[in-house]
């Protein structure tokens, strides 16, 4: 069975799906063959990123603030009645602060930094597990990050801290639910050209952003763990720029 057949008519939904590596993803799952929601906190974002990914099957879109438990449940219930059950959740919504030092952040950039890149997981895997525990069916891809791995000044405390603690979170889970037929997948990219660079405390230059990954990299990964059988799960994966150091 190839990727394009085994992918042909799931579905999936991309939580901070509008840009980087989120949309990366979701496009990359659509032209794999897999009817994809996206969603996230913008809407004329999640918009322009349905007007300019012209997939078959097209992609849709949902206001989602994974950090409000409403707004969750308001997006998932809109997603079983648009696509039917969800048979892979992939989040990638994602934050991060400008001052990343313990000294210089405040506990406001802390709580949301931890709100979004923590709870944030906790609270759309909480959506679909149940259904996919039912039918013994199901996978969820968490996009950590190499922060998530070793702890660095370059991502910052709060978001070092909220990547260990939902990869924690996913390894957990999918001890727990492993036998039950659902997949959770740790995918821990290192550095990647995303909207994100924009809140680096020093400028990132366009040289260094065209050597880093781009988001359709981190997209052709997350499609390869999708199409594997139910039987082969991958508990994590890390994905890195070739020069970038992994120690």
């Amino acid at each position: 069975m190839t990727l394009a057949t085994a992918l042909t008519g799931k579905t999936a939904v991309v939580t901070g799906g509008g840009t980087g590596i989120g949309l990366g993803v979701a496009v990359a799952l659509a032209r794999a063959g897999c009817r994809v929601a996206i969603a996230g906190r913008r809407v004329d974002v999640l918009d322009a990123a349905v007007a300019a990914s012209k997939t078959e099957p097209p992609i849709i879109a949902h206001a989602l603030d994974v950090a409000d438990r409403r707004s969750v449940a308001d997006c998932f219930r809109w997603a079983e009645e648009s696509l039917g059950r969800v048979d892979i959740l992939v989040n990638s919504a994602g934050v991060n602060i400008r001052r990343r030092s313990m000294a210089e952040m405040s506990p406001e950039e802390w709580d949301r930094v931890m709100a979004i890149n923590a709870t944030g997981v906790y609270n759309c895997m909480r959506e679909v597990l149940p259904a996919m525990a039912a039918r013994g069916d199901g996978l969820v891809v968490t996009i950590s990050s190499i922060s998530g791995l070793r702890a660095s000044m370059l991502g910052g405390t709060a978001y070092s801290a909220s990547k260990f603690a939902a990869s924690a979170l996913c390894t957990a889970v999918a001890l727990e639910y492993g036998k039950q037929g659902v997949r959770v997948t740790n995918v821990c990219p290192g550095e990647v050209d995303t909207p994100i660079l924009e809140q680096r405390p020093n400028p990132v230059s366009d040289e260094h952003r065209a050597r880093i990954l781009q988001p359709e990299d981190v997209g052709a990964a997350v499609v390869m763990i999708a199409g594997l059988p139910p039987r082969a799960h991958i508990p994590e994966l890390v994905i890195k720029p070739t020069w970038q150091d992994f120690s």
